[in-house]
C-alpha cells in the first residue's frame, strides 16, 4: 500500500491504518529501536508506542514523508527508553556517547527558541547535501540509525579512528552552520 493511502486511512480514523503502517515499516522502525536498545522487548515496546503516537498525531498532522515521520517517532521513544534504562547505571556503552555527541552543539539558548522546527530541518538538510556521499552516509548511520563506529568503519572499509575523526569534523561543521543560521 502506498504511503498516501496509509495516511488517508489515518485521516479517516480507519483502524486498519495501524496494521498497514506496521506491515510496511516494521523492519525499518525495528532496526532504529534495536540499534539503540539491543533488546527485543524494549524495541517492541518502542514500536507499539510508535504506532499509537502515529494514530494520535494523524490528524491533525499530515506527514510529507511517512518513513521519516515514523522513524523520528521511533527514534525518540528509543532514546527515551535508553536514557531511562541507563540513568542510574551509566555504562560505558557507545550509545550513551552517541546521545551525548550531538549535545556538543549546544547554545546558551535552545535552537527551538531561535528557529522553528521547519527551519532547523532545512538547515540540517542543507548541511547534509553539502557533504560528500560517504560523509553523509557516515553521519546518518551514526546519528539517525545509531550504528556503532565499528559497523560504520566496516561498511566503509576504513579504521574506527577515521570514522571518529570524520564525525567530529562534521559535527563541528554542523555547529558552525547552525551558529551562522541562528545568529544571522
Amino acid at each position: 500500500m502506498e504511503d498516501t493511502e496509509i495516511i488517508d486511512l489515518f485521516w479517516k480514523r480507519d483502524e486498519s491504518a495501524i496494521q498497514e503502517l506496521q506491515s510496511k515499516y516494521y523492519g525499518y522502525c525495528y532496526k532504529i529501536a534495536w540499534n539503540l536498545l539491543e533488546n527485543h522487548e524494549d524495541a517492541q515496546e518502542c514500536l507499539n508506542d510508535t504506532w499509537f503516537a502515529a494514530w494520535r498525531q494523524m490528524p491533525p498532522h499530515r506527514p510529507v514523508v511517512l518513513s521519516a515521520f515514523v522513524g523520528k517517532i521511533t527514534r525518540g521513544f528509543a532514546i527515551d527508553s535508553f536514557r531511562k534504562k541507563y540513568a542510574v547505571k551509566r555504562g560505558r556503552m557507545y550509545k550513551e556517547d552517541v546521545c551525548s555527541e550531538m549535545d556538543e552543539i549546544n547554545f546558551s539558548y535552545t535552537v527551538d527558541e531561535q528557529m522553528a522546527e521547519k527551519e532547523l530541518v532545512r538547515v540540517i538538510e542543507k548541511f547534509l547535501l553539502k557533504l560528500r556521499e560517504a560523509d553523509r552516509d557516515i553521519f546518518i548511520r551514526r546519528y539517525w540509525y545509531l550504528d556503532s563506529i565499528k559497523e560504520i568503519a566496516e561498511r566503509h572499509g576504513v579504521t574506527e579512528g577515521c570514522i571518529k575523526t570524520n564525525l567530529c569534523r562534521n559535527r563541528k561543521k554542523l555547529y558552525g552552520m547552525l551558529k551562522r543560521e541562528v545568529l544571522i
